[in-house]
């Protein structure tokens, strides 16, 4: 068995960057602190801050009255700021810059007269966050059957944008199809997917045809996890999401393969390295580092105060 470790894999600068402001906040103020949803969607991650002290909370309901509560990386709606305000609750905001840059757009946009038709997940916490900046002017779609119901005025003024976390070549055809029935619609380039999550996809694409299977490290509520698991299918590669090395069935190879690890944006280095050793300990496997891109942007944490 031979291993390709796809680089980069894991922790995007905005993951770290939440969980680095959740470390800072812990230390500054110690306990009780609360997160607002989980700070990112990864069992490994929430878990260990659960074992810490750390309370995770669904509504502002679920915190005290001047707590001290942060805001996870895929950002929250208006109101919620507002009831926490209400509450004379500590706020600490670890939204990610690119999640808050789609959240500005949305203002920008609506305050112009736009509607905006936003691709992403329904349900999932950065597009309940988006939409509701501007719920009045936001159409959201998740399938090209979504965009071919459009009834929508081709002669007015259009935009689309896009759930941080999605797979670029998925986008781009919906993307695409867009501007085929509404001639005149604007976007971005690439509309706003993450760096990260597209330089992690196209390092699946470059090395999937060097594999006979595909394993993502990642858990199942991470968008992007999911994404490059579908990409790997995509490309004809048998591709599997797991949580972790007690994922794995070894039932699945005779020995002989060549297998590449990646993982999500939200997945710990050391869960994937625990799923490397699981591999060498029961095949002898050899590992190869394969760098397809860097990853040099950079945010500042936000003040902890």
């Amino acid at each position: 068995m031979h291993i390709f470790l796809a680089n980069p894999r894991g922790f995007c600068i905005g993951v770290n960057m939440a969980i680095k402001t959740l470390e800072a906040a812990i230390t500054r103020f110690g306990l009780p602190l609360y997160v607002y949803h989980e700070i990112v969607h990864n069992r490994w991650v929430v878990d260990n801050f659960k074992s810490r002290g750390v309370k995770f909370v669904s509504t502002i309901d679920e915190v005290p009255e001047d707590a001290r509560l942060m805001f996870s990386a895929h950002g929250v709606a208006p109101d919620i700021r507002i009831k926490a305000s209400q509450k004379n609750i500590e706020t600490i905001d670890a939204t990610c810059p690119l999640v808050a840059r789609v959240h500005r757009e949305v203002l920008r946009y609506a305050a112009n007269k736009y509607t905006i038709i936003l691709i992403g997940h329904n349900g999932h916490d950065e597009v309940i966050g988006t939409m509701n900046e501007a719920p009045e002017s936001i159409i959201l779609v998740e399938h090209e059957s979504d965009i071919h119901n459009l009834c929508l005025n081709p002669n007015d003024k259009l935009v689309v944008l896009t759930q941080t976390t999605l797979s670029v070549t998925e986008t781009q055809s919906m993307i695409e199809l867009l501007k085929q029935k509404f001639p005149n619609i604007i976007s971005g380039s690439n509309a706003n997917i993450c760096y990260a999550t597209q330089h992690r996809q196209e390092a699946i694409a470059m090395l999937a045809p060097l594999v006979d299977i595909i394993l993502i490290v990642g858990s199942g509520n991470s968008s992007n996890s999911k994404r490059l698991a579908e990409r790997g299918e995509a490309l004809g590669v048998r591709s599997i999401l797991i949580d972790g090395a007690d994922n794995i069935n070894v039932g699945w190879f005779n020995g002989n393969e060549k297998i590449l690890i990646s993982a999500g944006a939200s997945a710990p280095e050391y869960v994937v390295q625990d799923c490397v050793k699981m591999l060498q300990k029961n095949f002898n496997a050899t590992v190869e580092e394969r760098q397809t891109s860097t990853d040099s942007l950079s945010f500042q944490l936000p003040i902890v105060d």
